[in-house]
């Protein structure tokens, strides 16, 4: 018969009062709900482990990537053909030797010479014997040899643009990627706190079934929760790998190269809007080689026309000439001498070829203005959509911060009050739920705010 009376009130109180107890002591045996923390470093893989800056792994992507190569031997090859534009401007000299042997006629002739000798049979040639050892210099002018020598600076100057286009393209690819790795080392970090938490709701709620203060569907929700954070941690743990591969087939020839990642210096200040428009003005890579495109192509179109113009030669030749090989013939002839010609060819008929010529270069110098105005045109969206981007995100990484600050106070209170049998499992579900999610989107906060100052600082000319 159950005891009445004051002294069975008390007795009633004492047990919900110590069955309160019980609860709070295993909430507070749980662990508590984890905090926001700066990125750090990817875990060393090994202690000899080779660890990388930003600046460092940009280097060895220079040194490996082959795409980057390309542009490096399309600039060099430029900058060559532009020295070899500029040779055809100027005078060549070479050595020329011969010896000519034609059959005689029979009948003698003086060969420009003192005394008769045994004519050729060949009209076109002096003597039988005919020694030429002479130092031959030519030049030839043309306002279409000009015009291809200025061309050829231009296209020098636009492989130029283009390599440092190469370059920043690399830098982007690798800071998405660097960055990239920090993010998914990071995630696994949150996803395993996450099991952690779902771990010990598991026991908590087997303790608590055990002792029949809940029922059996929480043990079985809680186990649910803890499968799915399961899931989710390999889920994390393989981008991880996938995300050091990537980055490793710019670092390494073997990318299963175990390497490490140092602490990336933070650059809060995003740099005013005037200062970011000028320095874009001025070292885009794109718009210099688009500049240099057209004046690759007006230069084209001059030398085509250049082609109606004259063009002017002249050739020097000094040495010997003479049925001897020696400074002095017969008699003392001196066959030692020179001759100089000068030549100038006027373009009469070549069936339009000059003006079809004309025409195409014209056609090309369009299309070089078309390209020119639409990277300006690019140039001025692309710095607006990255330094909103960086703006934006910069702005966001606060407020991101103070959602997992919330999402791991509610999980806190939440643990709090299931364990005073206040809330429901799939309340507390819910809370770990919010904060593994929080967690994730503060991680990619930071890896989109980083991307985006990167791609600013690119398009700049600073990183």
């Amino acid at each position: 018969m159950a005891r009445s009376g004051p002294a069975g009130g008390c007795i009633a109180l004492l047990a919900c009062a110590a069955l309160f107890c019980a609860r709070i002591s295993l909430a507070q045996s749980l662990p508590s709900a984890p905090q926001p923390s700066a990125p750090q470093p990817v875990p060393a893989t090994s202690a000899t482990s080779p660890s990388f800056t930003l600046d460092q792994a940009i280097a060895a992507a220079l040194a490996n990537d082959p795409a980057y190569h390309t542009a490096l031997a399309a600039s060099g090859s430029a900058r060559l053909d532009a020295v070899l534009s500029r040779s055809a401007l100027l005078p060549n000299a070479a050595a020329h030797g011969q010896y000519l042997y034609t059959q005689p006629n029979g009948v003698l002739n003086q060969a420009g010479q003192i005394g008769n000798q045994a004519a050729p049979r060949f009209i076109a040639n002096n003597a039988i014997r005919e020694y030429a050892a002479q130092l031959l210099v030519n030049e030839n002018l043309s306002f279409a040899a000009v015009a291809d020598y200025r061309r050829s600076r231009a296209l020098a100057a636009q492989s130029t643009a283009d390599l440092e286009s190469a370059r920043r393209d690399l830098i982007v690819r690798v800071v998405a990627a660097w960055f990239g790795l920090l993010s998914a080392t990071d995630k696994v970090d949150v996803a395993h706190r996450a099991l952690d938490e779902a771990h010990a709701f598991v026991d908590l709620t087997q303790k608590l079934e055990n002792g029949r203060e809940v029922a059996h569907a929480d043990a079985v929700k809680a186990d649910l929760q803890f499968q799915q954070r399961q899931r989710e941690f390999d889920d994390a743990s393989l981008a991880a790998e996938k995300a050091r591969l990537d980055l490793g087939v710019f670092l390494f020839p073997d990318p299963r190269t175990p390497y490490t990642l140092a602490t990336p210096y933070e650059q809060n200040v995003l740099p005013d809007r005037p200062v970011i428009e000028a320095a874009a003005a001025q070292n885009n890579p794109d718009l210099r080689s688009a500049l240099e495109a057209l004046h690759a192509a007006n230069n084209e179109v001059l030398a085509a026309r250049a082609a109606y113009l004259p063009s002017l030669g002249f050739n020097y030749a000094y040495g010997i000439d003479a049925p001897q090989f020696a400074v002095r013939g017969p008699e003392g002839v001196r066959n030692l001498g020179y001759s100089a010609s000068l030549s100038l060819d006027f373009p009469l008929w070549d069936w339009f070829a000059t003006q079809d010529r004309v025409r195409q270069a014209e056609l090309r110098e369009k299309a070089a203005q078309a390209t020119l105005t639409t990277t300006q045109r690019t140039l001025i969206a692309q710095l607006d959509e990255y330094y909103n981007e960086a703006r934006i995100a910069a702005g966001q990484v606060a407020s991101l911060h103070t959602s997992v600050d919330t999402a791991s106070e509610s999980l806190r209170l939440t643990h709090l009050r299931y364990s005073a049998g206040e809330a429901t499992a799939l309340e507390v579900v819910d809370a770990q739920s919010a904060l593994a999610q929080a967690e994730a989107a503060y991680d990619d906060g930071i890896l989109r705010s980083r991307v985006a100052r990167a791609n600013l600082q690119t398009l700049t000319g600073t990183l």
